[in-house]
């Protein structure tokens, strides 16, 4: 799946000299937690997150009460942003795995989505990711999900597939190491419209196979 497949289209955006006191606006009445902000052609020009829009008491340690109001009245988004050159972005045809591994290595929440110009066409989030990886896992669609374990070793995956795509469709499908166990790999995969003990007796006969996780899921 590719980020394009999953980002939010047609994201909320503000301009520069929108004043904080909106954007904490617009976030809140959309329940979202990020606003790209652009200038001319839809540009990123900077990002505004929750976190941004906390006051900073170091600028307002030496400010009376009526000079803190107008502060915060006066206040606008390209103040308090983070600039367009230290917000990482990404292209709609990368992967979802790159945008997760991005936003893990940074601990940031979200990818403002740009193309070649520059142009701000979506954002992706974590929650996003989430969704996407629901899907390509099969759990929107009642079924069996069952865990393979196998030897990392040529053949086996297509052991596997070959007493698979005899009897079942898949619906979801993921690798990956075996936890404390080197030299292995657990496969999971998500079969709709089948029996769990069905899936129990043909899998459990593949030689040098194990099931280690079976479950009807919906």
């Amino acid at each position: 799946m590719l980020v394009k497949d999953c980002m939010l289209r047609h994201p909320a955006m503000i301009a520069p000299e929108t004043l904080a006191v909106e954007a904490q606006k617009i976030m809140s009445e959309n329940k979202i937690r990020h606003l790209p902000v652009v200038g001319d052609g839809k540009r990123l020009m900077g990002l505004i997150t929750r976190r941004r829009l906390a006051l900073d008491p170091g600028n307002l340690g030496s400010l009376n009460v009526w000079e803190i109001g107008r502060y915060l009245t006066n206040l606008n988004v390209k103040r308090i942003m983070i600039p367009a050159n230290k917000v990482c972005t990404i292209g709609p045809d990368q992967t979802v795995e790159l945008a997760a591994r991005l936003m893990e290595e940074r601990g940031i929440g979200c990818l403002p989505v740009i193309d070649e110009d520059g142009v701000v066409i979506g954002l992706i989030t974590e929650t996003d990711l989430l969704r996407s990886f629901e899907v390509m896992l099969g759990l929107p669609v009642p079924g069996v999900r069952v865990t393979i374990r196998m030897p990392n070793q040529w053949g086996e995956f297509d052991k596997l597939m070959s007493v698979v795509g005899k009897q079942w469709g898949v619906m979801g499908i993921g690798t990956y190491p075996s936890p404390r166990k080197e030299g292995y790999y657990d496969t999971v995969l998500k079969i709709p419209n089948v029996e769990l003990d069905a899936v129990q007796e043909i899998l459990g006969r593949i030689p040098g196979q194990e099931i280690v996780d079976i479950r009807k899921v919906s």
